[in-house]
């Protein structure tokens, strides 16, 4: 089979497309088919060697396809099924090996690459909004990246548990995305010449000087200063990623001299723990997706051998929503 296999640590240019043999499924694995993979900033963290792991090494960790094969011990799923996920390594391959506890069951109802779209970025956006801060009627939320991937799901998520969501993005056309998502108000960041003081004060000219109540921060270094000014007194940052870099150490006094703020630092593993707790954030999503209350937007489509310009893509932000390889 064909696969994407990172060399070495190191830029885009380490992805090569290589042929490899074809995987078979452990004892309580399928082996499925791709249909898509997603192309996540985790990809690239490994990929750059920012998080440990052995070189060489096919990419990706989500995808959506066909079961072709089952373990001798799956009991739940069997050839021919649609599935999706969003952990299993080695993801950015015509063949995938998934344990029969990550596999999402893809409804008739949801295309191959909507599910393909959805898992990793959906189940993000899902335990922020009802577990890391369970969003309510009436918060403010400040959410970057807010015509990303993760960002249009989550406002459409906040926006319908009523919160009000400020979004932050880098254009007029990601405004447009933004407010179709549900942003109330939307800043674009490029036009500030100093985000750590400018931001917050527009954040709080839209608050009545209170500021937020969260701020869903998957940007990191460039926005973390940005992020703990704008929270109101007892407000939390939550900070799921990291596309511009990883923060520095923070003094922890920081928090107490800007009225007692929390911050967090989440994972997706943490937060669907259990076969059960995926399940039901999984059905939410696809419920959701079906009865045309979240819209799953895919915005760039690479062919397989071309994993390395979508990762050029994906950190030069020069992408909207969803980006997937095809194989």
């Amino acid at each position: 089979m064909r696969a994407v296999i990172a060399t070495r640590a190191g830029g885009p240019e380490v992805l090569e497309p290589t042929d490899v043999p074809d995987p078979a499924p452990g004892p309580d694995e399928v082996l499925v088919r791709l249909a898509a993979a997603g192309v996540n900033f985790i990809d690239t963290y490994r990929r750059a060697g920012v998080y440990r792991m052995p070189f060489p090494h096919v990419v990706g960790s989500e995808g959506a396809g066909e079961v072709v094969a089952v373990g001798a011990d799956v009991t739940t799923l069997a050839p021919g099924d649609r599935v999706a996920w969003a952990s299993a390594p080695g993801s950015y391959a015509e063949l995938v090996t998934v344990a029969e506890r990550h596999v999402l069951p893809v409804p008739a109802t949801v295309d191959d690459r909507t599910a393909a779209a959805l898992p990793m970025q959906g189940l993000t956006a899902h335990y922020l909004v009802t577990s890391t801060f369970p969003v309510a009627r009436g918060h403010d939320v400040l959410l970057h990246a807010g015509a990303g991937g993760v960002g249009l799901l989550l406002t459409q998520l906040a926006a319908a548990r009523g919160a009000r969501v400020v979004a932050t993005v880098g254009s007029p056309d990601k405004e447009h995305l933004a407010r179709a998502a549900g942003a109330a108000e939307v800043i674009r960041y490029r036009e500030l010449s100093d985000l750590p003081t400018e931001l917050p004060a527009l954040v709080r000219e839209l608050t009545g000087g209170r500021g937020v109540d969260v701020v869903y921060d998957g940007v990191g270094k460039d926005t973390f200063d940005a992020s703990l000014a704008s929270l109101a007194p007892r407000g939390t940052l939550v900070l799921f990623g990291a596309s511009s870099g990883q923060v520095p150490p923070v003094d922890l006094q920081r928090l107490n001299a800007a009225g007692s703020l929390y911050v967090t630092r989440p994972t997706i593993g943490d937060y669907t723990a259990s076969r059960d707790e995926l399940l039901w954030r999984a059905d939410e999503l696809f419920d959701a997706v079906t009865a045309g209350a979240l819209d799953v937007r895919v915005g760039a489509t690479f062919p397989l051998a071309e994993a390395a310009d979508a990762h050029r893509a994906l950190e030069g932000r020069a992408t909207t929503g969803k980006v997937l390889l095809l194989p």
